[in-house]
């Protein structure tokens, strides 16, 4: 249409230039213009109503066309920066998902109604061993802890919160061979602490000691005297909690992910972002387990697991402490027994998660472990005896007997515990 209009235009404006041509030419010459003048008017008006129907339309069509490449342009804009935004948020929101505290919250609820059900039907777990593994590490409240920092704190109730800590390798190389301090006392820790048989269906052993440890949430081995610096990094924890049914299970499963870690890079400079956190229901004393969440910064370890707070056949009511477990008594350290039980320090303080003092099933106390022969730097064991570690292994001389449990070899058995392997330059087996 627009270009009909152009030519009908163009052709009047043809004509009116002719006809007004031909119109002044007559009229110098006083010739008879016959119309010329007005003719040429007419073509001329007409023409101008030709082109201005083809330049508007042109005029239209190319305003509609501007618009609707406005319009592509915007949407072009749109889809190369909007886009490419809203995937880096996604992208973001993926990577930092695990540090959301929502997300952490969710997650630890979700988790924490399965701690509940575990430990209502007195169990193991999904491993048997006291603990699942759940994914990729949720770590919070890093921002402000650099490198040895660490941070306990207790909740609204008073009991203990969450442990954070960035470790490095000096302290788990500085840590080895010896315990760094006592374990606190925890709140909430029971006013009884009975010794008690857990059978494990995972072992097929039954375990004969004291139910309850005073647990690491970062243990001696990855923080070492840093660790005793706050009963807020205790918990009250079965033993079966601490050590799992075969001494590489529960917390300790967590503690040697860390360990293997740094046995795997000697003297990294690398760092491990390590954070447990109890998880409780509504008001109860004593958490149905934690989550330990770890995170190192070289990327090789982003790992969170359950750790449950049960013990195989035993009803625990998680407010007191108290159980339905038939307590376990020789009759021949029934005194000894009592003895012990007057003082929170000599009983069942186990370390977060190497299970620590002793296979609670004697009530040798370390003291008595200066009772070997000493030769040079190096005490020998009395006869029958061994030396026993907080990782439940034992050996024949130690550099440090009061850090380790003196008691006989059969009995060290009785509790789970084996010979060491090998040595180190603090015990040989």
């Amino acid at each position: 249409m627009s270009t009909f209009a152009s030519f009908i235009g163009g052709l009047s404006l043809l004509i009116a230039v002719v006809l007004g041509g031909l119109w002044v030419v007559n009229k110098v010459g006083h010739r008879r213009t016959n119309h010329q003048g007005r003719n040429a008017l007419i073509a001329l008006v007409v023409a101008f109503i030709f082109i201005g129907m083809s330049g508007g339309g042109a005029s239209t069509t190319e305003s509609a066309s501007d618009k609707a490449n406005v319009a592509n342009s915007s949407s072009d804009s749109a889809t190369t920066v909007t886009k490419p935004h809203k995937a880096a948020k996604q992208s973001t929101a993926k990577r930092n998902a695990a540090s959301t505290p929502a997300t952490t919250t969710s997650r630890n609820s979700q988790v924490l109604k399965k701690l509940v059900s575990y430990t209502n039907d007195e169990s193991a777990g999904p491993t048997q061993n006291y603990y699942w593994e759940l994914g990729k590490a949720h770590t919070t409240g890093f921002k402000n802890l650099k490198a040895g920092d660490y941070h306990f704190a207790s909740d609204a109730q008073g009991r203990a919160g969450t442990a954070r800590a960035v470790l490095t390798y000096g302290e788990y190389a500085g840590s080895r061979g010896s315990r760094q301090g006592n374990p606190l006392e925890p709140s909430g820790w029971p006013t009884e602490n009975p010794k008690v048989a857990i059978s494990y269906v995972f072992t097929g052993r039954t375990y004969h000691g004291y139910l309850y440890n005073r647990s690491h949430s970062i243990g001696d081995s990855l923080l070492g005297a840093k660790s005793y610096t706050s009963e807020n990094n205790f918990t009250t924890g079965t033993r079966p909690q601490n050590v799992g049914a075969n001494q590489d299970g529960g917390m300790r499963y967590a503690e040697e992910t860390a360990e293997d870690y740094w046995k795997a890079n000697p003297n990294t400079s690398d760092t491990l972002q390590y954070e447990t956190t109890p998880l409780y229901y509504h008001s109860e004393t004593i958490p149905r387990g934690s989550i330990v969440d770890i995170k190192s910064s070289d990327g090789q370890i982003n790992t969170a697991i359950a750790v449950i707070n049960s013990a195989e056949g035993i009803k625990i009511d998680y407010d007191t402490g108290s159980n339905n477990a038939k307590p376990i008594v020789s009759a021949s350290r029934q005194s000894s027994h009592a003895a012990s039980a007057s003082s929170s320090h000599d009983y069942g303080y186990g370390s977060g998660s190497t299970g620590s003092a002793s296979h609670q099933s004697t009530t040798t106390t370390h003291s008595t472990a200066q009772s070997g022969t000493k030769s040079g730097q190096w005490t020998t064991a009395p006869a029958g005896k061994v030396y026993v570690s907080d990782s439940n292994k034992y050996y024949s001389q130690v550099k440090n007997p009061a850090n380790y449990t003196c008691e006989s070899e059969s009995a060290a058995q009785a509790a789970g515990a084996t010979r060491a392997s090998r040595g180190n330059q603090y015990a040989r087996p």
